[in-house]
């Protein structure tokens, strides 16, 4: 802060022009970070997971194949549960380090999204269904059902995991954005404090 005396020894106390950017930073970046509505898109995140993981269900009454024995859909559906939930987080409180939190998660669901997909790719093409034979009840066997739900499922899991790696690569594309539009910031806070801190009752005497 700064401290002016006039001539009839009244003081007058003026803000720090450092505080007033700071201040001014963050109401900029809360309303640029609103615009992108992170919250909808971390609501559109947790459902996805919430999808992803029920139902993943079936599967495991199905022929066990790598999806089920990596558990890709339950580590691929928290990772995007983690990051909805952030998302939704950053929208309430918004800070740089929020900021850095959700774009770090976000940067992870992407990545684990695409890692998923191609699980999924391939344990279809692995796996594929099986042909009709017919039974003296003439309807197919039981492994042809078997392998059409399990491939039906997957296709499932695969489209919404698609759709995650989009949102996710949305959002961090986003939170990248407006981290680069104020990186200052940091630079402005240090400011801000250093000027506090230099401020001592032996400078105003």
């Amino acid at each position: 802060m700064a401290v002016t005396i006039s001539r009839d020894l009244t003081v007058q106390v003026l803000e720090d022009v450092n505080t007033v950017k700071l201040n001014d930073r963050q109401q900029a970046l809360r309303a640029a970070i609103q615009r992108g509505e992170p919250k909808c898109l971390g609501v559109s995140q947790v459902m996805l997971g919430v999808m992803v993981m029920s139902y993943s269900i079936p599967l495991h009454f199905t022929e066990v194949t790598e999806v089920v024995r990596l558990g890709v859909a339950w580590w691929s559906g928290l990772t995007f549960l983690t990051a909805g939930v952030v998302a939704i987080i950053l929208d309430k409180h918004c800070s740089m380090k929020t900021l850095h939190a959700c774009l770090m998660v976000s940067m992870v669901s992407a990545v684990l999204s695409v890692v998923a997909v191609i699980i999924y790719i391939l344990d279809m093409e692995k796996n594929p269904e099986a042909p009709c034979v017919k039974t003296q009840y003439d309807s197919c066997n039981d492994q042809h059902y078997a392998t059409k739900l399990s491939n039906g499922v997957k296709s499932s899991l695969l489209l919404f995991t698609v759709a995650q790696a989009v949102i996710s690569a949305v959002v961090c594309f986003l939170l990248f954005k407006q981290r680069r539009s104020f990186g200052q910031y940091t630079s402005l806070n240090q400011a801000a404090s250093s000027t506090l801190t230099e401020t001592t009752p032996a400078d105003l005497n």
